[in-house]
Parts: C-alpha cells; structure tokens; sequence
C-alpha cells in the first residue's frame, strides 16, 4: 500500500510539473542562503512572488533531499503538502490571482550541483556550482524545467576572507557580524533555474568596460597575476564583436568571468557569470599551444544563446550548443584570420565522417545525440545557412528571432521559420539535410570549404602520389598545416632546413620525428629551447630515449621548466630522472617524493592523473600515493574518478601492492 501511495504521489507531481508553466507564473525568486563549508552544508530561506493563470490544485518545487523548517503560502503556515525528496507538492485550491508567495526554509546537504573544493585537504578553499545537468534544486528549492524562468536575487552570507560572486550586479555588502558578510546580488531579468551560480574563494579581479558601458570582471587567484593578461587575451575584443555581430545588445547587468579547483568542465555560461577550469590561467607561453580564447568566446556566446533565449527541451539542444560554438569560431577568425577557422571547421567536417563512418549517425534533433553532433554539426547548419541565404538575411533572422524570444525558450522551427519570413523561401528542404538526417553531409560540407585557397592547399599536398612534391614544400610558403600533414607523412625525410621554419612547424616535428637521426641531433636539441611546451615535452622524451648517454645533460637543460598547469613537463622530468643511472640516492628520494606529492588533492585533477601515470609506469607507488589514489575514486569528476577506480583495480592485482591497498582500504 506504502508503495502504491508513493507511486500515486509521483504521478500527481510529475503531471502538476509538466502543466505547471499553464498554470502558474513563477516571476522572482528572493533568496538567502548561508554555507557552512565544513559541513557542506547549505541552509536558506527563498520566497518565490507568483501569479495564478488559470485554477489548479497543486504547487511543486524541485529539491532534492532537502530538510524543511517552515513552508509559508502568502505568509501562513502549510500543513497540506508532501515530499518525495525530489518534488514538494503544496496542495490547495488555487484561484487566477496575482502578487501570491510561497516561502520555503530549508537545509540541504547538497550530493550534486554544488561542490565543495578543499576545507578538509590542501586543496584550494573554494565552492563553486554547476548545474545544467546536475540540477540547481540540489542547493536551491527551484525548478528544473528548463521552461521555468525565474528572475533570481541571491542573498549569500559567508566568511569575509573569501570574495563571493554569483548571477547579476552586487548591490551591497552588509556585515553579519565579525567574521560573515552578507553578499546581496540583484537579476533584473528571468532565466533558468539551471543558470543560477555562485563561486566562492580567494580572488583578486582584473575590471574592463565594454565599448556598449557594461563592466567585465575577469577574476583571478592572488598568486595568479603574471597569468592574467595572457588568459584573459582578447576578452574585451570579443564582448565587443558579438554586441556588433550578433546586432542585439548584451542581455545582462555584468559579465563576470571566474576560475575554480577541479572544474567538471572546460566551461559553463551561468547568467552573467561564467565559471571555467582554472587550467586555462595561463602564463605567455602556453597561449602558442593552449589557450582560454575559443572556451571565453563560446561561453560568452551562450549568454545570448542558451540564457537569453532557452531551447525547449534536449531535442534543441543545438540551438544552444550549436549557435555557441558557431559564434566562438566567428570570434577567432576575427582574432586569427579566414584560414584559421576554415581550419576548424575542415576539422570537424573530419570528426563527424569518423563518428558516422563508425555507425554512431544521429539527427541533430535526436536528444541522445552526441556532443560532436550537438556543437559541431549544429555550427554547421549555421555555416551553411548563412552561405545560401547571405550575410544580411543571416544577421537580420538572427536579430530578430533573439528579440521576438527574449528571456523565453524556443525550438527549432522558431529560428528557421524566422530565417524563411526574411528570405521568402521554404528551407524544408535544407533543414532534411543539414539537420533532420542521420548522416552528416560531409560532401556538401566539403564543397563548401573548397572554396577556399587554403583548404584546397591543404588537400593538394599529398606525399603519397608518385609525383608529389613534398620535399619542396617543406621549405616552401605553404601553410603551416599543409607542412605538418607532410612531417605527419614523411617524418623520416626531415632536413636540417626544415628545422628552420616557425614555432608551430617545429612542434610537429616534435610529435612525428620520434626516430632521431645522428644527422639531425644538434637541430632536434634546439627544440627545447622553443616557446612550446607541448613541443618541449616531446623533445625531452624523444632525445632521452633516442640518446643515452646524453641524458644527464637534457635534465640539467630543462630541470626548471614546469610547463602547462598540469605541470606536464616536470612530471615527464622526474619520471625521467627516476628511470636515469647514476642518479644520487638522495636526489631519488627527493625526485620519488615529489611526483608522490602531485598525487595529494592539493592539485587539480589533470596533474594528479599525469603523476599516477607515471608512478604506475615506473612501478613505484607508497603509502601516500595509494591513500591519495583510494581518495581519488571518490572524486567528482566522473572521468578522473573512473580512471582512478581503474588503476587502483589493476594495482590490486599485483602482488607488491595488493596488501597495502587492502590494509589501506580498511583504515
């Protein structure tokens, strides 16, 4: 009976949810919460104003294993609900009617959405949420439906140390008392439940303005300063272009840009607050090989396409995906020029014959489609749409399809029937191709890109005809990615003149040139001294392993360079100089102890997996590198716990490690 009952509250709910946007309009949400980091703990109060459309029988909420105090409807207390630790029903006879609340106090130990980074390890002290696909209704009562748009007002009391930043314009500070400040952050306009963010943690903060007056926060760590302008490149530049591209002014009060520890993502598009990996702080060199530019355009992008407008439901997703990763690469080719993104979009023209060639096709309209399909075929569709009907039919249906559903959501036919009203012509036709059919039109798509000098260079030089000319045009004025497919095809024909050409050429003679030749030996040293890390890393295994007798002197010539955030090259360096004769035993223990130390939490996730690898590849693992491994399947990164559940399954199958790992686990 206890089961059927429960089955029957479910089913009400689940209907009440699905009608509810017909019945009731949500119109702002108040909201304060406090956090208690150690606990992990939230604790608040919201009061949603709401307006009643049409008589109804129920309110529903989305929380998640939420405790409540006190449930208030227009200031009097609710006896008449249930909860199913996912939906709070309210139950009553509600009558069209306007200006109406519901408050709900409530404490939350959030398992999802909102993640807390440090506090109990060496790790950075932060907090950070992300809740498209992990719901916000886990630290906030709110909705799920991504149809449910909601003005939100947070109100966030925490620790006067750390900066608190979250969606709109931060109206004030007030002072709790001798250690809480009071964080209070005004919207100004409706958004997604999914959208609502805060972060948490020790920043200092970088302010430009827009050429349109809106102010551009771009925050960074306190030891992070010499990073800033490097990571931070071009964010001005882009803000400005989309406000003129895109011909509809910037949607929101501010834009606020913030890294955090172990991010699930490259990045996501909060309301006015953009939350981003930290490994993208970068310093000037790393910019040549690794940069924030195409993850700050797109997500920037979203603020128009994704916040502003909202796709209906996971059947468009596209419209979000799609339009963001199309406008990243209209950013960078105004940033780097037509080749660069004919390149890009050569690339994923590539990427998605490989994923329908692998027999995983699927409609852009098919909600289990892929990412590549979703980012990448759907910047297609705009790519080519804007080739048929031209650039001011193009900009002018874009324009006014984000103004006839601003702060809204849409679906597919929304955008196409705008683009035929400006046109005078039925896209049926186009829409079957480019995004109703399973298969990606990889032939169209390459007609397209044909028409560029570029590509067409690309797709001539080709070392595998018998009169090709490759040799040539090594050393010729063809473009950098003609002359690494070359290296790529004939590495073992490399000359010293060759060596001679730019920082990216060079990198991929790094990568294909892994037989070095006695001949070319002084020209690949000269590799480590490029500004590349990625080109420094392969040099360094490469002429370690091909050389060695000389590999004391390649360690003493790169012993001070760290390389990316993930400190790729100095992890290298100690797996190297561990595996090196000769070394001194105190300088072993000194080399095994710090490669052991990039395993402990205190350090992002890419760094901790690079040194497991490579203690797993020299067959060295202690007691903290096991302890720290056994915390790490406990991750909330799902790909790095997954690899770490793995590994330490396999290292459960050797003998010199099984027993620690069992006596380890039983602590």
């Amino acid at each position: 009976m206890k089961y059927f009952i429960y089955i029957f509250f479910f089913f009400i709910c689940f209907v009440a949810v699905a009608q509810q946007t017909n019945y009731i309009d949500f119109i702002k949400c108040q909201a304060e919460i406090e956090i208690y980091p150690y606990e992990k703990e939230v604790v608040g109060s919201v009061i949603y104003s709401f307006d009643v459309l049409q008589p109804v029988d129920s309110i529903v909420v989305d929380a998640r294993y939420m405790d409540f105090n006190e449930i208030l409807l227009n200031g009097n207390s609710v006896i008449n609900y249930k909860y199913d630790d996912t939906k709070l029903c309210v139950y009553g006879a509600f009558n069209p009617s306007k200006n109406n609340t519901i408050t709900i106090e409530y404490k939350a130990q959030p398992k999802k959405a909102m993640y807390f980074v440090g506090w109990k390890n060496k790790a950075p002290n932060q907090i950070w949420t992300q809740g498209q696909g992990k719901y916000t209704s886990n630290w906030l009562p709110s909705f799920d439906d991504v149809n449910e748009k909601v003005e939100f007002d947070l109100s966030i009391s925490f620790n006067k140390a750390y900066q608190v930043i979250s969606n709109g314009k931060l109206i004030n500070k007030e002072v709790v008392n001798d250690s809480i400040v009071k964080w209070n952050y005004d919207m100004q306009e409706s958004m997604s439940s999914y959208l609502v963010a805060l972060a948490i943690g020790k920043y200092n903060k970088k302010i430009e303005y827009s050429d349109n007056g809106i102010l551009l926060e771009m925050y960074y760590y306190l030891n992070d300063s010499v990073k800033v302008e490097s990571s931070y490149r071009y964010s001005k530049r882009i803000f400005d272009f989309f406000e003129t591209e895109i011909g509809v002014n910037y949607p929101w009060q501010n834009y606020k840009q913030v890294p955090v520890h172990d991010f699930l993502y490259a990045g996501m598009e909060n309301t006015s607050i953009t939350i981003f990996s930290d490994a993208f702080m970068i310093d000037d060199i790393a910019f040549v090989d690794k940069n924030y530019v195409n993850v700050n355009a797109h997500e920037l992008a979203h603020q128009w396409f994704g916040d502003f407008v909202t796709a209906k439901s996971s059947e468009h997703h596209w419209l979000q995906e799609g339009f963001a990763t199309y406008y990243a690469l209209l950013a960078e080719r105004e940033i780097f020029g037509d080749n660069y993104s004919d390149w890009k979009f050569f690339e994923s023209a590539q990427q998605l014959l490989s994923q329908d060639v692998a027999g995983k096709e699927t409609s852009l309209l098919n909600p289990k489609s892929s990412s590549l399909t979703f980012y990448q075929r759907g910047a297609w569709v705009l790519y080519a749409l804007r080739l048929k009907v031209g650039d001011e039919v193009f900009k002018a249906s874009v324009k006014s399809y984000l103004q006839k559903n601003k702060y809204s959501n849409v679906e597919t036919n929304d955008f196409i029937k705008e683009v035929e009203m400006h046109i005078e012509e039925d896209l049926s036709e186009f829409v079957a191709i480019w995004i109703e059919n399973l298969k990606f039109p990889f032939d169209e798509a390459m007609r397209i890109l044909k028409q560029s000098v570029f590509i067409q260079e690309y797709l001539m030089v080709d070392c595998e005809l018998v009169n090709s000319k490759c040799d040539y045009y090594l050393v010729s004025g063809v473009s950098d990615e003609a002359k690494s497919k070359i290296i790529s095809q004939i590495p073992d024909r490399i000359t010293s003149e060759v060596f001679k050409n730019n920082i990216k050429i060079r990198q991929s003679i790094s990568q294909n040139l892994t037989k070095i030749p006695l001949h070319l030996k002084k020209d690949y040293e000269s590799l480590l001294n490029d500004d590349s890390y990625i080109t420094i890393e392969n040099a360094l295994y490469n002429l370690w392993v091909n050389f060695p007798k000389d590999r004391q002197k390649y360690l003493n010539q790169t012993k001070t360079i760290i390389g990316f955030s993930d400190k790729n090259i100095r992890q290298l360096w100690l797996a190297l100089a561990l595996s090196t004769q000769g070394l001194e035993k105190e300088d072993t223990q000194v080399y095994f102890e710090e490669l052991i130390d990039y395993t402990s939490p205190k350090y992002g996730f890419d760094v901790r997996e690079t040194a497991f690898t490579y203690l797993k590849s020299i067959q060295v693992f202690n007691e903290n590198a096991l302890r720290n491994l056994i915390d790490a399947t406990e991750h909330h990164n799902w790909r790095f716990k997954s690899f770490s559940k793995k590994l330490l399954e396999s290292l459960s199958e050797e003998e010199k490690f099984k027993s620690m790992i069992h006596s380890l686990q039983s602590e």
